[in-house]
């Protein structure tokens, strides 16, 4: 086993020397472009982690990394156009930099890319990685649509919200570990485990990222908070409040939802206020110290060493660590 830095030399060394020289170029520069970006590249990570853990050489997952991080990458420039947003990672999106269809077209093309790499594989294992990919970038779609869909409904619950999470970016998580379980060659079983300690992980992150949007410290999170509250996201801490709060509590959180002031930071704070007195921020770390246990009750059942349980627990608890 290795250190994580060692999996995320691995694949940065990898997109640095990836160039798609081909024509027509304003089909292949954004794919470049976006690839050459960077980000935290979790993902790839975790398949050459996984595919370690289980006895092979990372390195043989590297196919099947590349393929979960272009798949990715594919998302977010379709996520891009449908929030009509300016920046990914600090620089300009696809579809800023060059034009909507162009952004369009690029991204299915490195949906079609992420497929390939995969034949690079023996035909039972490409079978057992594509059949993965197939179901799971059916279900990251879904997720999807549910989120979009949630932005005008009034009566989304708990339980469809943590399906839409679920869907939305779990499940990915999920399957990058399944893929390099796959590789290895490991049971049915130890995939199975594997797919869901990521996917237990994935849904605690994406309820840890709502509650660092509210009450996460701006110089480390990355982002700017109160963004979910400005945008009138209906996140686990909001159908929290509508759950837990007294009539007080959900008529401030019903009027600022319907408001969009021209100084927001009397409605983040108003909320956030809210959030706390009807017990939404207690409920909301009780879930993610949940969801976070589940996985790691995962490795308790997974037939491999001791030590490589607690590499996987490190590299979890490591994940959970952000701090408000």
């Amino acid at each position: 086993m290795h250190s994580i830095g060692h999996y995320q030399e691995v694949v940065s060394e990898y997109f640095e020397g990836l160039a798609f020289d081909k024509q027509p170029e304003n089909l292949y520069n954004p794919i470049s472009y976006i690839l050459s970006l960077g980000g935290k590249r979790i993902r790839p990570v975790l398949t050459l982690m996984a595919a370690e853990v289980f006895g092979a050489d990372c390195r043989e997952a590297l196919p099947a990394a590349v393929a979960v991080e272009i798949f990715h990458n594919f998302s977010l420039v379709h996520d891009d156009i449908m929030d009509d947003a300016p920046l990914r990672r600090g620089n300009r999106t696809v579809h800023e930099k060059w034009d909507t269809n162009t952004a369009i077209l690029s991204g299915d093309a490195m949906l079609i890319l992420a497929y390939q790499y995969f034949e690079q594989y023996e035909p039972a294992t490409f079978m057992s990685l594509a059949k993965l990919f197939s179901k799971t970038a059916l279900e990251v779609c879904e997720g999807q649509q549910w989120d979009v869909d949630f932005e005008t409904r009034t009566d989304v619950t708990e339980p469809e919200y943590l399906k839409m999470i679920e869907y939305k970016t779990a499940v990915l998580v999920g399957a990058a570990m399944k893929m390099g379980g796959i590789v290895a060659q490991t049971s049915v079983e130890n995939c199975d485990l594997i797919y869901n300690f990521g996917r237990s992980l994935g849904i605690a992150f994406q309820l840890q990222d709502d509650y660092l949007d509210a009450f996460g410290n701006p110089e480390t999170f990355g982002k700017q908070v109160g963004g979910d509250i400005i945008e009138n996201k209906k996140t686990f801490l909001y159908l929290k409040t509508l759950e837990l709060g007294n009539a007080n509590d959900k008529e401030i959180l019903k009027e600022w939802f319907e408001a969009q002031p021209d100084d927001p930071a009397q409605k983040i704070a108003d909320v956030k206020a809210v959030f706390v007195s009807s017990g939404a921020d207690a409920a909301t770390k009780k879930a993610i110290e949940e969801y976070t246990l589940s996985a790691f009750a995962m490795l308790e059942e997974m037939d491999i060493a001791e030590g490589k349980k607690e590499m996987l627990k490190n590299f979890g608890d490591g994940l959970m660590a952000r701090k408000v």
